[in-house]
C-alpha cells in the first residue's frame, strides 16, 4: 500500500491517495482551490490509478473542500460514517462560519460502520469509530501496512481539538486509549494534519497522553 500525502487549504489539511496494485482511495479530498484539485488528480492520471471512493475521517469543513470536484472528476461517490452525515450536509453553513466558500459535497454514497472491513487492492482495512474530535469520526487501519490514517483524533505532540460541534474531551481520550493506542507502538499515524507519527512516540512523549488525559 502507497500512501501519498498532500497538504492543502488555509488549514494546511492532509489529504491521502491510498492505493495498491492501480485500485486507490481519497482519503479527506482537502483541496480547495482548482490547482489543488489538479495536484490529485495528476498523481492519480501519472501513477494510473482508479480511485474507487472517496473515504471522510470527519465532515469538518478543512476535510471536505474537495469532495464535490473530486466526486466529480472521477465518477466516484462518498462515504462517512453515519454521525456526521448532518456536519456533510452543513457544508456551506460550515464554510460560512470560518469565512471561506464550498461547493456543496453529493449526498454520502453510504456510509462507514465501526468494524467494517475495506479491499483496497490487496490491501485491507479496517474502519475504527474513534469519535471525540467530531460524533462520527473514524480512523482506518491497515494493520498489515502497519498505519493508520487517523485523522484529527491524534496528531505529533497534540489531539484533536473537541470545542466543535459534539466534541468531547473525556470521549476522545477514550477513543485513543481503548482503540488507538492498543493497536502497538510501531504503528504509523497519518493525521488530519502535520507530519506522521507513531503511536509509540505519542504514548511516551504527547503531553496529552502522558499527563493523564483520561
Amino acid at each position: 500500500m502507497i500512501v501519498r500525502t498532500f497538504t492543502f487549504n488555509p488549514f494546511q489539511t492532509n489529504c491521502y491517495v491510498c492505493h495498491d496494485g492501480g485500485t486507490a482511495v481519497v482519503v479527506d479530498p482537502s483541496c480547495s482551490t482548482p490547482s489543488e484539485r489538479s495536484e490529485v488528480e495528476r498523481y492519480v492520471s501519472t501513477e494510473g490509478l482508479a480511485v474507487r471512493e472517496i473515504l471522510l475521517t470527519h465532515a469538518h469543513i478543512d476535510h471536505i473542500f474537495g469532495c464535490a470536484a473530486l466526486s466529480e472528476a472521477f465518477g466516484v461517490g462518498v462515504r462517512v460514517h453515519r454521525s456526521e452525515a448532518g456536519l456533510l450536509a452543513a457544508a456551506e453553513e460550515q464554510a460560512r462560519l470560518f469565512g471561506v466558500t464550498v461547493e456543496r459535497p453529493p449526498e454520502p454514497a453510504g456510509f462507514l460502520a465501526d468494524g467494517e472491513e475495506l479491499s483496497i487492492g490487496e490491501a485491507q482495512w479496517t474502519v475504527l469509530h474513534t469519535p471525540g474530535h467530531s460524533p462520527g469520526s473514524v480512523t482506518f487501519v491497515d494493520r498489515t501496512g502497519g498505519f493508520v490514517l487517523s485523522g484529527d483524533v491524534l496528531f505529533r505532540d497534540s489531539i484533536g481539538r473537541t470545542d466543535l460541534w459534539q466534541g468531547s474531551l473525556p470521549v476522545l481520550m477514550r477513543s485513543i486509549f481503548d482503540r488507538l493506542v492498543p493497536l502497538g507502538d510501531e504503528v504509523t499515524v497519518f493525521p488530519g494534519h502535520g507530519p506522521s507519527t507513531t503511536i509509540g512516540r505519542e504514548r511516551v512523549r504527547n503531553p496529552f497522553l502522558t499527563d493523564g488525559g483520561r
